[in-house]
């Protein structure tokens, strides 16, 4: 793992008081990684049969989503899908854009979409989550 990467691992383990553990640094740094959001069956899929089981990668990504480190960003289905939690606010998630052809999940960190307003009497929106669906680039 380079230095970089490991340091920053480092740093977001300690902003949460959480153990340095390799499971724990083998998950940050596939989400550190990618490119958009990871459900934790891509996440064991890319970490493979020599990193922690299932049962701990779910356990862990629970953990530090409690936490706040990292967040789920949507679920599709029955899979959630996770990422680090520095993109978003408390209220807030950026937007993510799912290709309805490639299946390819990106985040759009730069786009700005407002809270939502004038919802019906008795409703309490806490958090917002946009997932915008269509084509990607290289499906369009």
């Amino acid at each position: 793992m380079k230095t970089q990467l490991k340091e920053k691992i480092n740093v977001l383990l300690d902003s949460v008081k959480f153990k340095r553990t390799e499971s724990r640094r083998v998950i940050l740094e596939v989400l550190l990684k990618a490119t958009g959001p990871k459900s934790a069956e891509e996440i064991i899929s890319t970490i493979g049969k020599s990193g922690p089981n299932r049962v701990t990668v779910y356990r862990t990504l629970e953990s530090m989503a409690e936490a706040g480190m990292v967040h789920r960003a949507f679920v599709d289905g029955r899979s959630q899908y996770y990422e680090l939690g520095d993109k978003c606010t408390e209220h807030q998630c950026h937007p993510h854009f799912v290709c309805t052809d490639c299946g390819q999940t990106q985040c759009l960190p730069d786009v700005s979409v407002s809270m939502a307003t004038n919802t019906p009497v008795g409703f309490i929106i806490r958090r917002q989550q946009i997932r915008l669906e269509g084509l990607c680039p290289k499906c369009a």
